[in-house]
């Protein structure tokens, strides 16, 4: 048997380690046994794929992108979550506010999360700028809790909710996700609503370097794909990393974040 993969992944809750674990004892059964290496940002997490200290990187969709651009797109994605390919960032106020779209932004106070999520961050402010509203436009707060993490953990998205019902902002933009959760959930029930939601776009994605040959990242992703919600052991694992079914990226799925990226010239170092 060939030796582990070593997959790397941010560390970004206390959950990513029975994660982790589940997996390791999963493909431990099948052809393409890995163990795991947890960062404390995606900056590092990239760098150590790129030098081959790594097999394998769990990238957001930030961190895939940067790694595209570090390498002259030499990397690869293999697989992502179902939920990864149905992305969206959503424009939030409270309930009864009157927003009907982006164009009631203007001259309004906006709560923005953490500087390097994509979602509640540099999504937006490219949404907006499509829309034909600029930053000088709108009074933007930027809430930049746990950078480096690239607003895996939803503290920051939840600081803009927070700023809305303080008023100390007038909307917020955060991710889907938060959005589901929290933003129409049991625990703030009726205190917002979503006045405007972006197109769907990627997320997260398994990256690999041409070091890994494409038969064993082939094989590698086989097994990954023979993950069954159906089996209890498999749907436990799922269920914590926010999936049905793993499948494959797509590609397209990445092009609003690349021009966010480059017309907001964000640093490659979160």
């Amino acid at each position: 048997m060939s030796a582990p993969l070593i997959i790397g992944s941010v560390a970004y809750s206390p959950n990513v380690v029975p994660i982790w674990e589940g997996m390791r004892d999963y493909f431990a059964e099948t052809s393409t046994p890995i163990d795991f290496m947890l960062f404390s940002n995606y900056a590092s997490l990239v760098d150590s794929l790129i030098t081959g200290t790594i097999d394998l990187a769990w990238n957001t969709n930030l961190a895939w992108v940067r790694t595209v651009a570090q390498t002259d797109g030499a990397c690869r994605a293999l697989a992502s979550r179902d939920t990864d390919l149905v992305f969206q960032t959503v424009f939030v106020a409270r309930a009864g506010s009157g927003f009907t779209g982006l164009e009631s932004l203007r001259g309004r106070r906006l709560a923005l999360g953490s500087r390097d999520s994509a979602q509640a961050a540099i999504l937006p402010v490219h949404f907006l700028r499509e829309a034909g509203i600029g930053e000088t436009d709108v009074d933007l707060t930027r809430i930049n809790s746990d950078v480096g993490k690239h607003g895996d953990t939803g503290r920051s998205e939840l600081d803009a909710l927070r700023a809305v019902l303080e008023d100390r902002a007038d909307a917020a933009a955060i991710g889907i996700n938060t959005w589901q959760a929290i933003g129409r959930g049991e625990l703030l029930p009726g205190a917002f609503e979503s006045f405007w939601i972006s197109p769907e776009y990627s997320h997260c994605t398994f990256t690999a370097m041409p070091s890994l040959t494409i038969d064993r990242s082939d094989e590698w992703v086989a097994n990954l794909f023979a993950m069954d919600w159906e089996n209890l052991e498999h749907q436990r694992i799922l269920e914590m990393e926010g999936l049905r079914a793993w499948v494959s990226p797509k590609l397209d799925g990445y092009a609003s974040l690349i021009a966010a990226v480059r017309e907001q010239k964000v640093s490659d170092r979160w």
